[in-house]
């Protein structure tokens, strides 16, 4: 499967009155998302599913990407919140190895943390940025990917 590893965009910072997982997206985070959706549209890219952590600003990265996507909303899962574990991930992941094209939506450090396992890296050599994508080859349960591209928020434009 081709794996689209998308890191949150922009959210409030830390210290919530509600915690950690209610931290909602800024204006510029909703912004971010958008030019997200649109990109996969534009490029023919578009995931048959998004995954999703529970928490606040990665759901609503994902909504609004499919919403500008134009395609299904997003499927919470639990396994994607913080601290998430490559092993797992890629466990979890076996579920979902029917579909052509996946895309996951979480944080950091976990998402470089899956990246690196998965590449062979270490060292904290990957640094995924806020609203960025990564695809990948995978073929779970298998342990290991290739690098398909990387996409930093600064070049994903309209």
């Amino acid at each position: 499967m081709e794996l689209l590893v998308i890191r949150h965009a922009k959210a409030e910072d830390h210290g919530h009155p509600g915690g950690d997982g209610a931290r909602a997206l800024v204006t510029k985070g909703f912004e971010q998302s958008a030019k997200l959706g649109r990109l996969l549209k534009r490029v023919d890219r578009r995931p048959d599913v998004v995954l999703t952590s529970p928490l606040v600003r990665a759901r609503q990265t994902a909504e609004t990407l499919c919403e500008a996507a134009e395609m299904p909303g997003p499927v919470v899962q639990g396994w994607l919140a913080c601290g998430m574990d490559p092993e797992a991930a890629i466990r979890e992941l076996v579920a979902f190895s029917d579909f052509e094209r996946v895309a996951i939506v979480g944080h950091e450090p976990d998402l470089s943390s899956l990246i690196e396992w998965l590449l062979g890296c270490s060292g904290s050599s990957v640094e995924v940025k806020k609203a960025s994508i990564t695809g990948l080859l995978v073929h779970p349960p298998a342990w290991h990917a290739r690098l398909l591209f990387h996409i930093p928020p600064s070049m994903i434009g309209e």
